[in-house]
């Protein structure tokens, strides 16, 4: 049998799945929770920052359940179950003072559960483990919603699609404000393993506490934070990616081609490079070279997010703290360096801008946004990477119908200057992972090949690439 392709090409079907929205279904705390009509809670500069005022969209596929538990009823009691606990997120989030926004509770309050059907079978919707944007209908949005809009709306948005075949699948939306990836990864726990067991079940108990990260006075602002300057793009960088219509493109890497790429990539020193240092510098060369990026001298930036959560020593976080403890670190390189350089030097400035992730820097991007607040996303001269392979996003997703087919994003046409890492099946940060990225149609072969190392003078791939 020949060995399977170090780097593989995925290929997802273009389609459309008809559905019908029967019903929306508020979903409000089964029991008492310590807040009133009028009360509100303290949001951190972590929370509200620019980058985390969006709903991060997932999508989890179960193949015909097999139980005779009723899909939609279990899922709501569990809500409204975990919803005791977690009970922010029955909340609304609204803009205070200065542009700072809080959680309130008013008379509008609770999760959005949204019941769908659909005459397709899950079979008919293709590979299931590649993401699709086709699969967007799957989850909700309120008819002409504005892009980015998350005050005065629902902080957990829910559809339940059922599938002719008896599967169904689970398209969530959460408000990043409330929660990472790590947060919401315990939020999704709490609900899987509450409809699980038929009773709450939250451990940890969730921990509010996001005065954790109060500014402090006056405010000390010890680094450039070169990842929220304002940089006016003044590179082809932008007109290639928004100008045109962008396609996904998603590849299975193989841990073999990770290890191989570690290894050459290595920094010429003596302290190691991680498979993330390795892969992000790897992809930011092949992406920055496939769009042909001009002109040489034009500085460009790496944005990814790093989890803070084990570098806070003085006090550390309490258990169950599920807010935005991450912090972007950031990469800054000029066109002619990434298309022209060594790998091993894109990789040292990924390293240096992970490690340059200290307590420290933490609470110095707090006191910058208390200071400078930014009012809106920059994409200049940017690709931001964001790792999903260190999520226990299908353990966590049980909610009595066995661990998903497929659990993580769709879409990413709508942000087209992100890349996400993506595990496949299950997380295993030595495993394989699948890697999507926007392209336009005229960059993709290059990419594939710059990804794949063809012709390149610091490795090749023994066992080759497969575009199928």
């Amino acid at each position: 049998m020949a060995p399977s392709p170090w780097v593989q090409e995925l290929h997802f079907p273009h389609l459309k799945i008809p559905l019908i929205v029967h019903q929306l279904i508020p979903v409000t705390p089964s029991g008492c929770i310590p807040a009133a009509s009028s009360d509100s809670l303290y949001l951190s500069n972590l929370d509200d920052i620019i980058g985390a005022r969006v709903f991060t969209p997932t999508i989890y596929f179960y193949p015909s359940a097999y139980s005779i538990r009723p899909v939609i009823e279990t899922l709501r009691k569990a809500l409204a179950n975990v919803l005791v606990p977690y009970y922010p997120l029955s909340g609304r989030i609204r803009e205070a003072h200065n542009g700072k926004l809080e959680v309130f509770f008013g008379s509008e309050q609770g999760a959005l559960m949204v019941e769908a059907y659909s005459e397709m079978t899950l079979a008919e919707l293709g590979d299931l483990t590649v993401p699709n944007p086709a699969w967007t209908p799957l989850i909700y949005k309120f008819p002409n919603e504005e892009p980015y809009k998350i005050i005065d709306m629902p902080l957990v948005i829910a559809q339940v699609t059922l599938f002719s075949c008896g599967g169904f699948s689970l398209g969530l939306r959460l408000c990043h404000c409330i929660c990472d990836g790590f947060g919401a990864m315990q939020f999704l726990n709490a609900w899987a393993a509450t409809a699980k067991a038929g009773k709450l079940v939250a451990d940890p108990h969730p921990c509010w506490d996001r005065e954790f990260f109060r500014p402090r006075h006056p405010p000390i602002i010890k680094h450039p934070h070169v990842e929220y300057m304002r940089i006016d793009e003044g590179s082809s960088l932008t007109m290639s990616l928004w100008q045109t219509k962008p396609v996904q493109k998603c590849y299975r890497i193989s841990r073999e081609f990770q290890a191989h790429l570690k290894i050459i990539a290595q920094p010429d020193d003596i302290f190691p490079c991680t498979r993330f240092d390795a892969m992000a510098a790897h992809i930011w060369r092949s992406w920055v070279k496939a769009l042909d990026v001009k002109p040489l001298n034009y500085k460009l930036r790496l944005t990814f997010s790093v989890n803070a959560r084990q570098k806070l020593k003085t006090p550390p976080l309490k258990d169950g703290f599920y807010g935005n403890v991450v912090c972007v670190a950031c990469a800054m390189s000029s066109v002619n360096e990434l298309a022209n350089g060594q790998l091993k030097y894109t990789t040292r400035l990924v390293r240096e801008a992970r490690l340059g992730v200290t307590e420290e820097y933490l609470r110095s991007t707090v006191d910058l946004v208390e200071v400078d607040r930014p009012t809106r996303l920059e994409f200049g001269g940017k690709l931001t990477i964001t790792q999903w392979t260190r999520f226990s996003i299908y353990e966590s997703a049980d909610f009595g119908w066995g661990r998903p087919i497929y659990a993580g994003p769709i879409d990413l046409t709508p942000t087209p200057q992100v890349c996400v890492f993506l595990p496949e099946g299950e997380a295993d940060p030595n495993g394989t992972m699948v890697v999507c990225i926007c392209l336009p149609e005229s960059a993709t072969l290059k990419f594939f090949d710059f990804l794949c190392l063809k012709n390149s003078t610091i490795g090749t791939v023994k066992s080759g690439c497969d575009k199928q």
